[in-house]
């Protein structure tokens, strides 16, 4: 499992069809946890995770407590291979699945889950370097102490602007008129100010242990200049949208900087939304806890088709 690719994706190539990964915040205690009891694929993923780690994160993920699956260097990891379990999973039930998507796009750390989909990263080395950079940012976001919070109704220039003002910076921008910001704590109250004076339809403190995507994360970015340079990394099979720029790439060595970047630079999910709608991709299907992402593409994009995977019931992926 550490050297072949997770899945032998064929041809020819669903053009409409991107698959997408979510990040932090979609973990729940339990998710995974029917697929673990039906699907030796899924077992085995989980066990692997345990095995890599040198502790039960599956014990984490599946019983809690919440409080312990919530620390960002267990939640990440926790995510990805729970997305990656049902991604397996869902090829093996709906071998259709296996035909390449023509883009794969994660959300933040999801980004992690995207490569290993298209061959890029191995399974071992996503859950190895997801702990490390779990562990730096929440190590970052003890030294450099932050927050975070939505704000909703402003477009990005506002937002770019109340920012600027405040002292905060943007973090992501998932769509518009939906842009989260961070920064210290106090520059971030100042700006949820500055924001509604704005006209903001609404702003919402976020509880989160650090201002991820913002120049806070600076040292984990720092740390994770090793452990991506000497990790197993692959030209992909499929084109990955990348977080910080929103658009494809083809290439390990724009992989391996990504990888670093975007710790500390803000996620434009909004842009990756629009440049694969361009590009002609209607349907798109999320593997991972939860239906974050689907729903922000049907808001931008009423006519898609969106699917989510998220337990062993939708595994059977009606195409």
């Amino acid at each position: 499992m550490a050297s072949a690719p997770l899945l032998a994706l064929k041809e020819p190539a669903q053009l409409n069809r991107a698959y997408i990964f979510p990040g932090q915040g979609a973990q729940a205690v339990g998710m995974g946890k029917d697929l673990y009891d039906q699907f030796a694929v899924a077992r085995e993923l989980y066990d692997r995770a345990d095995e890599i780690l040198g502790f039960r994160l599956s014990r984490i993920i599946f019983e809690g407590p919440e409080s312990e699956l919530q620390q960002t260097r267990n939640a990440q990891p926790a995510i990805a291979v729970t997305s990656i379990a049902l991604l397996r999973t869902a090829a093996e039930v709906t071998p259709e699945l296996l035909a390449r998507p023509a883009y794969v796009a994660g959300h933040s750390l999801g980004e992690y889950s995207a490569l290993v989909a298209a061959g890029s990263l191995p399974f071992d080395e996503a859950v190895r370097l997801l702990r490390v950079r779990g562990e730096l940012m929440q190590d970052s976001g003890d030294r450099n102490p932050g927050t975070m919070a939505a704000i909703l109704g402003l477009d990005i220039s506002d937002c770019e602007e109340v920012c600027r003002e405040a002292g905060a910076e943007i973090c992501n921008v998932n769509a518009p008129g939906q842009v989260v910001i961070g920064g210290r704590r106090e520059a971030v109250v100042r700006a949820l100010d500055y924001a509604k004076a704005r006209g903001a339809a609404k702003v919402i403190p976020l509880s989160v242990s650090g201002a991820f995507h913002s120049s806070l994360m600076r040292p984990a970015a720092d740390g994770m200049v090793q452990p991506v340079a000497t990790a197993a990394i692959a030209d992909p099979i499929v084109p990955v949208v990348a977080n910080c720029t929103a658009m494809p790439v083809t290439e390990e060595v724009a992989i391996r900087h990504e990888l670093v970047d975007q710790v500390c630079r803000p996620v434009q999910w909004s842009r990756t939304v629009d440049f694969l709608s361009a590009e002609g991709v209607d349907t798109f299907i999320e593997f991972g806890p939860g239906r974050v992402l689907t729903a922000i593409i049907k808001r931008m994009l009423r006519k898609s088709t969106c699917i989510n995977v998220n337990d062993a019931a939708s595994t059977q992926v009606g195409l």
